[in-house]
């Protein structure tokens, strides 16, 4: 199935347009997350950090036990089902929540491909790179996570991106993504 990508101002409409029965949102301490209705607490993720790369005074980065709880969260997704991720504008974080989740659903595909599938859907991901680092290193990917998001092409500057979706399964056999 589909794993869709928003900014917070989609991601209720988003959710309930395509039948998310799981939904991550990552947002800054003190945003307000939005309410999906028809899902409980399991099945809605509420990660509170700002959108940063390397620590700096006065904001909340990324910290392993947030990875940890994405991967928790994720693993167990029925992928007969919508997925959505969002954070506020739909380009770092989610999109790095995104890459982590079809990593870890495709362990023996080439992380570069998940990657470019996730740059062909949008030109304006930038996958947070303190997310991809922890989740490498939880993942035990050995920097192959980190190197595909260091490869991917350049990514188009944005207030807000454009909801996009990714495919959840790669089929080996045809070499393409269903």
């Amino acid at each position: 199935m589909t794993i869709w990508v928003t900014s917070r101002t989609h991601a209720a409409n988003y959710a309930r347009q395509h039948g998310a029965r799981r939904v991550v949102s990552l947002l800054a301490p003190g945003d307000a997350f939005p309410v999906v209705d028809g899902l409980g607490d399991d099945q809605h993720l509420k990660l509170s950090f700002d959108d940063i790369d390397e620590p700096m005074a006065g904001l909340k980065p990324p910290e392993e036990d947030d990875v940890v709880r994405l991967i928790e969260f994720v693993k167990d997704w029925d992928r007969n089902d919508p997925l959505l991720i969002h954070c506020w504008a739909g380009i770092s974080r989610s999109s790095a929540s995104a890459f982590i989740t079809a990593c870890l659903h495709n362990p023996d595909i080439d992380e570069r491909n998940i990657a470019n599938a996730i740059r062909r859907a949008s030109r304006t991901a930038k996958p947070n790179r303190r997310i991809i680092q922890m989740a490498d290193r939880i993942l035990k990917r050995e920097g192959r996570m980190m190197d595909a998001v260091a490869g991917m092409n350049a990514h188009e500057f944005a207030e807000e991106a454009v909801p996009f979706n990714i495919p959840s399964r790669y089929d080996q056999v045809r070499g393409h993504w269903v």
